[in-house]
């Protein structure tokens, strides 16, 4: 059985996750509401969200080993 703060870790990523991709699509929804057209997102948008993401994603993995 999975030790309760290997579970624990999990599901605050997985509510963090919900939580951070549904502020994503609001801010979205809002930027389109006030140009009064709809978001288009090119590649280039998505290579620097993707670029962006794995930054963070390294950033959280090297909390644990102490180099700065």
């Amino acid at each position: 059985m999975m030790e309760s703060w290997k579970r624990n870790a999990l599901i605050v990523g997985a509510v963090l996750g919900l939580i951070s991709g549904i502020l994503a699509a609001y801010l979205l929804i809002q930027r389109a509401e006030q140009s009064q057209a709809q978001v288009k997102l090119t590649a280039q948008d998505g290579v620097k969200v993707g670029i962006s993401v794995l930054s963070v994603l390294r950033q959280i993995a090297e909390l644990g080993s102490g180099r700065r």
